[in-house]
């Protein structure tokens, strides 16, 4: 494993998307662990979903006194270098993104503003925090995904696969932030780790992702679409185990080395952060609806065959999605701990609690 080089708890920590479901909670988790860090969160609150699932993120990050909030769009220039000037972080973390495979094909300037030219103000911003001699940015993680690897067909997933064959306008934003933080990091030397994130789940999680789509639907008494006929399968990663690999990843800066040919090897890497356990599909949605019925989301005699309708692929999607984490395992002792079942258990009592029972009740 490697020795952390950076003590988090006397730290700046920048978290862009800090509203966000990620963001959200990686910042909770540092403002409980770490009293002597300042954490500044940057958000934008935009309606792409439900903003009031944002402001109770936010809210649950406001009781803390060492918690700033700024609304505002990495995509604004002035705002990130107005962020950098007054709070000078020490590490980044980038969660902001426009996120989702099917939206990028209806909404793609969206993806260009907030995925390529908020992610180039971030590193033009770390750049300069190293104008005048100071310490600058010691270390800048950012999130990427596991739409890069396209329609690689080779699994497990590992980052030495080629990455050239992205199938969404998502895929190939996230590709280029990767190749953006190893131009910066090898012409200024800022130290970067970009995290391919596979299918995070969780409470509070984002309502657009497949399972929060599927018990909004079924408690509305809707059928669910199974895209593949069923023949997917996902490397579902809880929100608890992502914050756990972020939190082990921002305690080691990658440092410059010294390549076979003797030329300086910048300081970057990209590690997948999954579960590594790909679930079919159907396997999940079953287990869902009984943890929705266990919670009460759904009623004791839910018909869910006759909810379901099995469908082909959609375009920008790919047919699995599985993680090869052993590089994290090496350098990190990372190793997701929560089964599917239990991440799904709480993520249907949260859902319970949040928007009730199937007859009206709330949870005590």
């Amino acid at each position: 494993m490697l020795n952390d080089n950076i003590c988090l708890d006397s730290k700046t920590i920048l978290v862009t998307g800090a509203a966000g479901f990620i963001g959200s909670c990686l910042s909770l988790r540092l403002l409980k662990e770490y009293p002597g860090a300042r954490i500044v969160g940057i958000d934008s609150m935009d309606d792409y979903y439900d903003v009031k699932i944002k402001e109770e993120r936010l809210g649950r990050l406001t009781a803390f006194p060492h918690f700033v909030f700024i609304k505002g769009n990495i995509a604004d220039r002035s705002a990130v270098d107005g962020i950098f000037e007054e709070y000078s972080p020490d590490i980044v973390v980038n969660l902001a993104a426009q996120a989702g495979v099917r939206n990028s094909i209806l909404n793609p300037e969206a993806y260009v503003e907030s995925n390529l030219v908020g992610f180039f103000n971030i590193l033009e911003a770390c750049r300069h925090s190293y104008d005048g001699g100071g310490p600058g940015v010691r270390h800048l993680v950012y999130a990427s995904s596991s739409s890069v690897y396209g329609s690689n067909r080779k699994v497990p997933y590992s980052t030495d696969d080629r990455v050239d064959n992205p199938v969404s306008l998502y895929a190939a934003t996230k590709k280029s932030n990767e190749l953006m933080a190893h131009a910066y990091s090898k012409l200024y030397g800022i130290p970067s780790t970009g995290l391919r994130f596979f299918t995070v789940y969780g409470p509070a999680g984002r309502p657009d992702m497949a399972y929060f789509v599927f018990t909004d639907k079924l408690r509305a008494g809707e059928k669910i679409q199974i895209f593949n006929y069923g023949h997917c399968k996902r490397d579902f990663t809880y929100i608890d185990d992502i914050v756990e690999g972020i939190v082990r990843v921002m305690r080691h800066a990658p440092e410059q080395g010294t390549g076979a040919d003797g030329l300086m090897e910048p300081p970057y890497k990209v590690y997948n952060i999954g579960n590594n356990c790909p679930e079919d599909l159907l396997c999940f949605v079953t287990l869902l609806q009984e943890e929705l019925v266990a919670a009460g989301v759904l009623p004791p005699d839910f018909d869910f065959e006759s909810h379901k309708e099995l469908v082909p692929m959609q375009p920008g999607d790919v047919p699995v999605t599985y993680a090869d984490i052993a590089p994290m395992e090496r350098d990190f002792g990372f190793k997701p701990s929560t089964s599917l079942r239990d991440g799904l258990r709480a993520f249907s009592q949260w859902y319970a609690g949040y928007y009730g029972r199937h007859d009206g009740t709330s949870v005590q």
